[in-house]
Formats: structure tokens, sequence, C-alpha cells
């Protein structure tokens, strides 16, 4: 079984199925943070050939990264069964020249209706992708670093579905600076950098018991 796993014809196959794994490792620890790749297919209105491609693809249904590992994986796994085959007619593994092609028309479709599955069983996953402008109005933590103008690090915040994001924030004031741990109010976005301003609570005393 591994022969065939790492075998120089099933290379891209066994390397599709490695980084669907590893994608899946990274979400599954939280090191991802907030990727918003999430793609989504505009059904509204007139509806060209790029928008029944994508819609078909299942693009759009699920969250992108969720997407791509499901792709990921019916590619790879495909691609090894199809592998196999082809060894088992012919005596010998297909060309990636051919198999690729080949494997990819196969697993766009399944995907698809994959995805689509997906989005039925957990219809919360349509519904919770935002675009980052959205964060703007919400309260978030300074988690790591010190922020200042020019400066921006890490913090924390949690959007209107309750899903936690991290983002780049920087004080919108240059003569403000921010510390870990404090709570501040995000007011705009730049680039990837959002600007925020300070509750001003964070340097008041705090009586215990209180």
């Amino acid at each position: 079984m591994f022969d065939q796993f790492f075998a120089p014809g099933n290379a891209i196959f066994s390397a599709a199925l490695l980084l669907m794994l590893l994608i899946g490792a990274v979400q599954a620890v939280g090191l991802a943070g907030d990727i918003d790749a999430d793609v989504h297919a505009d059904t509204h209105g007139d509806v060209g050939i790029p928008d029944t491609l994508l819609a078909w693809a299942g693009i759009g249904r699920v969250p992108f990264l969720m997407w791509l590992v499901i792709f990921l994986a019916l590619f790879g796994a495909l691609g090894l069964g199809l592998q196999q085959l082809m060894t088992a007619l012919t005596g010998g593994p297909g060309t990636s020249l051919l198999m690729v092609p080949l494997t990819t028309v196969a697993a766009v479709p399944v995907t698809g209706a994959a995805s689509r599955l997906v989005a039925r069983i957990l219809p919360g996953l349509e519904t919770t992708a935002i675009e980052r402008d959205e964060l703007i109005g919400l309260y978030a933590h300074v988690s790591i670093g010190t922020p200042r103008d020019g400066n921006p690090a890490r913090a924390r915040v949690t959007d209107r579905h309750g899903q936690p994001h991290q983002i780049m924030v920087e004080p919108d004031s240059s003569d403000q600076v921010f510390q870990t741990g404090e709570k501040v109010l995000l007011v705009k976005i730049e680039g990837d950098i959002f600007k925020a301003f300070t509750r001003g609570d964070f340097y008041l005393p705090r009586l215990d018991g209180l």
C-alpha cells in the first residue's frame, strides 16, 4: 500500500492528500487564525458562465478552505484509485499529463456535490463568512505585542456570529499606544490593518471584590 502511495506516478495525488491533512491539522489547532479566503458565487440577478461554473463546483457553498480540503481529499483518493485501475488494465500507471486532468475533471463535480451536502448539514457555514469591514465597530483584545502608530500588533475580535478572528491592529491616533490585553474599538480598516481607539479603562485601578 505504501509502495503505491509513494510511487512516482502517484506523487501528485499523494501530495494532495498530505496537503489536505496539513490544512486540516493547522485549522484544528487554530494556527491559521482568520483567513478571509471565502469565495461566494453570486446567484442573484444575471448569472453568467463563471458564476454557473463556480456554483457547479460548489465554491461559495462552504468556506474556501473547507472546499479546498474536500477537493484535495477527493482529488488524491480518485487519483490513486484511477492509477490502480490503469495499472490493472494496462500493466502500468498512466502519465501525469493524462491522469491529472482526468482526475481533476472527475473530482470537481464530486467536490461540488459534497460541498452542497455539507452546506445543508451545517447551514451556518454559508452564513458566518463575513467581510473584514463588518468587524468595524466591534471591540478587540490586543493579544500579542504593543501596537503603536506604524507598528501594528495582533488582536482578537469575535464577530456577530460568535466566530473569532485574528487581526492586525494599530492606534488611529499617533499619540496612542496599546498594551497587551487592552480592549480597543475598531473604527476603520486600511489595507489589512485595523485602526482602533482605546476604551480608556485599561489603566484605571481595579478594586478586587467590587
